[in-house]
C-alpha cells in the first residue's frame, strides 16, 4: 500500500497509509493526515487516488506544495518522489492504491476464430450449439413442398381404419368390453335371486 514517509526533523520516521479516494494534509484536525507545523496550511492540499495514480492538489495554500522542488497546483506524484508543504518534506513510498485497475490496461482479448485459423474456427463451430431453426454452415436442408391445387380442391381422404389396423383392436376392444359387463350383469341378477330366495 502506498504511503507518506515525513523525511523532515522532528517529523522524520513518521509514516501515513493512504486510504480511501481522497486524503486530506493540512494543519488542523478535520483533516486525513495532520501535520502541526506553522508553515502548512490548515487544509493545504489534498491527495486525489484516481487508478494508479496519486494526483496532488493544491488548496491555496499560503506556503505553497511542490513536488522535487517544482511547485504544483495540481501533478501526479510518482512513488520515490518527496513532496513538501511548507517546510515539511515527505517522500510517497510503496505501490499504487490497493484494489485499483493498472491506468490505461485493456483486458486480455482472446483470439477470434479467424486469426486463430480454418481449425479453430471449424471447432469452435462444431462444439457450439445450433439454436432451433438454423443450420450449420455448409449443410444443406430440403426445402418442403407445398400442397398442390388439385389435392386442396379434392379435400381430405378419410383414412381407411381398416388398412391401418386400428379398427380390428377398437373392434377387440369393444367385445372384451361388452363381454365384462355382460359377465357382472349376469352376477348380479344371479345375487338378486339368490336374496329374494333365502328371504322367503
Amino acid at each position: 500500500m502506498a504511503k507518506l514517509v515525513v523525511l523532515t526533523e522532528g517529523f522524520a520516521g513518521r509514516t501515513y497509509e493512504l486510504k480511501g479516494e481522497r486524503v486530506t494534509i493540512g494543519r488542523l484536525e478535520d483533516n486525513t493526515i495532520q501535520i502541526s507545523e506553522p508553515s502548512v496550511s490548515s487544509h493545504h492540499c489534498e491527495l486525489l487516488l484516481q487508478g494508479q495514480e496519486i494526483v496532488v492538489r493544491d488548496l491555496q495554500s499560503t506556503n505553497g506544495t511542490y513536488i522535487d522542488g517544482e511547485p504544483v497546483t495540481q501533478a501526479v506524484l510518482k512513488p520515490g518522489q518527496v513532496l513538501r508543504l511548507g517546510a515539511v518534506e515527505m517522500r510517497l513510498e510503496g505501490d499504487a492504491p490497493a484494489g485499483a485497475p493498472a491506468a490505461g490496461a485493456a483486458p486480455a482479448a482472446a483470439p477470434s476464430a479467424a486469426s486463430a485459423g480454418p481449425t479453430a474456427a471449424t471447432a469452435s463451430q462444431a462444439a457450439a450449439p445450433s439454436a432451433p431453426g438454423t443450420r450449420p454452415m455448409g449443410q444443406t436442408s430440403p426445402i418442403p413442398r407445398g400442397v398442390s391445387l388439385s389435392e386442396l380442391q379434392g379435400g381430405a381422404r378419410p383414412a381407411d381404419l381398416r388398412k391401418t389396423g386400428f379398427a380390428k383392436k377398437a373392434d377387440s376392444g369393444s367385445k372384451l368390453l361388452w363381454l365384462v359387463v355382460g359377465v357382472v350383469g349376469a352376477a348380479v341378477v344371479a345375487l338378486l335371486a339368490w336374496a329374494l330366495l333365502t328371504i322367503r
